[in-house]
């Protein structure tokens, strides 16, 4: 068969397989060009999912005519020059208009400032009508009509029109999140209107009218540098945690992206501290010089390519790591939300009276308070538990007193209180200066455990155990040089290995905390996790996870009753170790409920 020229119609919707996968795709290209375009406030009406009407309006610099006539065309563009290398726009390939226009109904409708009126173009699956004059505000309308009726085996391959919609409504939040300066707003018969007003440099605000206002309340800030690559955003705390990834969003230089090693360094930040199946919320943002990152990599600009993968990796997983660590002892403010509406939907339903002899004090269950009563204290059989604790007094000013800094200054409070009560011998009651903390005593012990364990183990060389025999493990010889590479590091980790020819590894001791185990295979895993990320953490994650383990075992049990002094020591260990808002395996240590709550639920307020 002989070899012809395809022609450009059907080159554009080639190309649109590529760029434009969904309504959502398209959605996402035309609100960058609004972007780059310097909009303030960009509009996006959707009907069908985005298949059927998809409309984005903005108030940027707008186009001529004759830039009209060029932006349909294929690889013409405003925004980069002759090189790859200094990408500062979010759009740069000039593909996306003609790759719409080739399998849609697309009609352009813009106005620059110094224009007396506007123009307007019409692409109908590939086939272009000429410019022509037509009324309009400063700005760009874009819509597009009836997604791939040019192409309809693809529209086989899309969801539902509710599927559809909610992947357009995903792109708009990232948007809002990398630009909080721009007013969005996103609406259309399919689906409530969308807005999120302008919140200027006040980065937060906007990251809390997308992710909601608990993120800003569980939210810590990240400003980290590294080799002039700077690392900015926010962080939740662990206990804030999500059943997916949906709410994890990374920016390079300002571009959405969903790069598995952003997203899998954060993963790692948050290793021993979320639980299995359950994922952080973070905002991360790296800013970086163009030169060493490459966005040309995949049609859709979603995945990039850093130089040096190896110092983005550390940096981000360093940086929220030290987040953390400042954020001390604090647990999420979900938990005390949950409590409150536990307290709210278990309104209070006396028994029904049942029929019985005439009333005696013996049978009915609110007899008359006796006056010896209240001097008994806790001596009733539910509240024995409390019998050698401080009885309960209604003077204020003492209590509050306790909760004061030791050395009598009136100084600050500390922030997790003073004991006051131990619940079904698991469960501390503190009192604080604005209200009362509730604390699990066996998961913040084993939480304070495993910081002990884990700084230990990373002062000071791992104790190793030698091998009676060298275990010889054959590998490729780039996993082998690799592998040699760390050797050092390794053999601080317990884990002695050598060259034994020039395709395979002698493991000669491993980890004594490791006891008897497969040194093949952890050897293999630490050649595959090196092959892909140049870091030989794994050996660290096994140790630290064994650390936790053992943490787990040895600390406080459910169900030991401990004395005041030994309840007020934990909780001021819990207040110097950083992350013991929650336990080792992700759950919250404590709870906090403040005043306010409290006489909420009362209706004092």
């Amino acid at each position: 068969m002989a070899i012809k020229q395809l022609s450009e119609t059907l080159i554009n919707q080639i190309a649109a397989g590529e760029v434009i996968e969904r309504p959502a795709s398209a959605a996402k290209e035309l609100i960058e060009n609004a972007l780059d375009a310097g909009a303030t406030r960009i509009e996006v009406a959707t009907a069908g999912g985005g298949k059927t009407l998809l409309r984005v309006s903005d108030n940027g610099s707008g186009m001529s005519p004759t830039d009209l006539e060029l932006a349909i065309r294929r690889h013409c563009t405003s925004k980069i020059g002759d090189a790859l290398t200094d990408i500062r726009t979010l759009g740069f390939r000039g593909e996306a208009l003609p790759s719409i226009g080739s399998v849609a109904r697309l009609s352009i409708t813009s106005r620059t400032a110094t224009a007396s009126e506007g123009a307007a173009i019409s692409v109908t699956g590939g086939r272009t009508e000429p410019v022509r004059p037509s009324p309009a505000n400063v700005g760009t309308v874009v819509e597009v009509l009836d997604l791939f009726f040019a192409t309809p085996a693809r529209l086989k391959f899309m969801k539902s029109e509710k599927a559809e919609a909610a992947a357009i409504s995903e792109v708009v939040r990232r948007m809002a999140i990398a630009f909080p300066k721009v007013r969005f707003v996103l609406s259309g018969s399919d689906r409530s209107t969308l807005e999120f007003p302008a919140t200027g440099d006040d980065r937060l605000a906007r990251m809390a009218q997308v992710l909601g206002k608990d993120f800003r309340d569980n939210a810590i800030e990240i400003d980290a540098e590294r080799e002039e690559v700077r690392l900015t955003g926010f962080a939740g705390v662990p206990t804030f945690n999500r059943g997916n990834s949906l709410q994890q969003y990374a920016f390079v230089n300002g571009r959405p992206v969903q790069d598995k090693l952003v997203l899998s360094a954060i993963r790692a930040a948050y290793a021993e501290t979320i639980p299995q199946g359950r994922y952080p919320v973070a905002v991360l943002s790296i800013l970086i010089d163009p030169a060493l990152v490459d966005v040309n990599v995949h049609p859709a600009k979603s995945d990039v390519r850093f130089r040096d993968p190896g110092l983005i990796r550390g940096l981000i997983i360093g940086a929220i790591r030290e987040a953390l660590t400042r954020g001390g002892a604090r647990a999420a403010t979900t938990g005390a939300q949950g409590m409150m509406r536990a307290f709210r939907t278990e309104a209070y339903r006396p028994e029904p009276r049942r029929a019985q002899a005439p009333w005696t004090a013996a049978a009915s269950p609110y007899r008359p308070m006796q006056f010896d009563e209240p001097a008994r204290g806790f001596a009733e059989t539910p509240q024995a538990i409390f019998a050698d604790f401080a009885q309960p007094s209604a003077r204020a000013a003492a209590a509050a007193a306790e909760t004061k800094a030791p050395n009598g200054s009136g100084g600050s409070s500390f922030p997790l209180g003073a004991a006051r009560a131990q619940l079904h011998e698991n469960y501390i009651v503190a009192q604080t200066e604005d209200g009362l903390v509730i604390v699990d005593q066996h998961a913040a012990h084993e939480r304070l455990v495993f910081e002990a364990m884990r700084t230990a183990l990373h002062s000071r060389p791992v104790p190793a155990q030698a091998l009676l025999i060298p275990e010889i493990v054959d590998l490729a010889e780039d996993d082998c040089d690799r592998l040699m590479a760390h050797a050092e590091e390794l053999l601080r980790l317990g884990l002695s290995i050598e060259r034994f020819g020039p395709g395979a590894i002698a493991v000669r001791e491993t980890p004594a905390m490791l006891g008897e185990m497969d040194a093949s295979g952890l050897v293999r895993q630490l050649a595959d996790e090196l092959a892909e990320w140049d870091t030989a953490n794994g050996l660290a994650g096994r140790l630290e996870y064994l650390a936790a383990t053992m943490a787990c075992h040895g600390s406080v049990r459910s169900g030991r009753r401990m004395r005041p002094e030994e309840m007020n020591a934990l909780l001021r260990q819990m207040e110097a170790t950083p992350g013991s808002g929650q336990c080792n395996h992700g759950r919250p240590t404590y709870i906090e409920l403040k005043l306010a709550d409290i006489e909420r639920l009362f209706g004092r307020s």
